[in-house]
């Protein structure tokens, strides 16, 4: 076992495709972190198999920030003092908030804030694209990830792309849950992960599945919804088309920034 990083900072998103939020630290369930991505709107237009609006096909939708209405309810499960008052390895659940405790209010491009279903945002986000988008919101109390639980992203990776690109890059583009500074100055460090089992902090533990298979995401500038299709180019021709790492979870802990990261296998 050795440490390989820390953690540079901890990102929920509380309704998919909107900007995220940096917090200090974030429960880790089984289902992913506690707040993140609870909320998302469904489209009439998208896929069945995946039926939500994104910044796809709303550039302007990275833009939108969600807050929690009651933060300090939204911060943790509220019998969490109980779950990590018992060993490691004795399990209790963590119970979810109701959900009038995890209402969003989200602050739109123009600077005037909403309630997450005032219908009048919705209108906001089907403006200038297709019709097809019937907009209808969904909330639940479990991540509503595109594939994994858990993102995870060095920020050494984000620095190697910049570079690559002649480019200062903004990690934001890439919504990753947990950014880690790894002991090594390489970029791309956390593919040696895949297949190996990382302990965060005290009591959190993630198996590492998957590299990170990337999307027209990434060209979109978190400040502007600008696309710049030259880094999606660039991590297709030179890194696979993957950026980061896909993990499970394995023991549930809160992730707090500047917690020590194990590899234990």
């Amino acid at each position: 076992m050795s440490i390989v990083g820390t953690v540079e900072s901890v990102w929920r998103y509380p309704v998919k495709s909107m900007a995220g939020e940096e917090v200090d630290a974030a429960f880790m369930g089984f289902a992913g972190f506690y707040g993140d991505r609870i909320f998302a709107f469904k489209s009439a237009g998208s896929p069945k198999g995946f039926p939500y609006l994104t910044a796809r096909e709303q550039h302007q939708m990275l833009r939108y920030r969600p807050r929690f209405r009651h933060p300090d309810l939204a911060a943790q499960p509220p019998n969490l003092p109980d779950v990590e008052a018992l060993a490691p390895g004795v399990n209790l659940t963590p119970l979810y908030a109701e959900p009038a405790d995890l209402m969003v209010d989200v602050e739109t491009p123009s600077g005037e804030t909403l309630a997450i279903d005032d219908p009048g945002l919705a209108e906001m986000l089907g403006a200038g694209i297709d019709a097809a988008h019937v907009l209808s919101l969904v909330q639940t109390d479990r991540a509503l990830t595109d594939l994994r639980p858990v993102s995870l992203l060095s920020v050494q990776t984000v620095r190697q792309l910049g570079d690559e690109l002649g480019m200062v890059m903004d990690q934001r583009r890439f919504r990753a849950n947990i950014y880690v500074d790894l002991a090594s100055p390489k970029g791309f460090g956390e593919d040696g992960f895949v297949g190996r089992s990382l302990r965060i902090g005290e009591r959190a533990v993630i198996s590492v599945l998957e590299r990170d298979p990337r999307c027209p995401m990434i060209t979109l500038d978190p400040e502007t919804g600008e696309a710049d299709p030259e880094v999606l180019r660039q991590v297709g021709s030179a890194h696979e088309g993957m950026f980061g790492v896909y993990a499970a979870v394995l023991m549930e802990g809160t992730v707090r920034r500047g917690d020590a990261i194990e590899l234990l296998d």
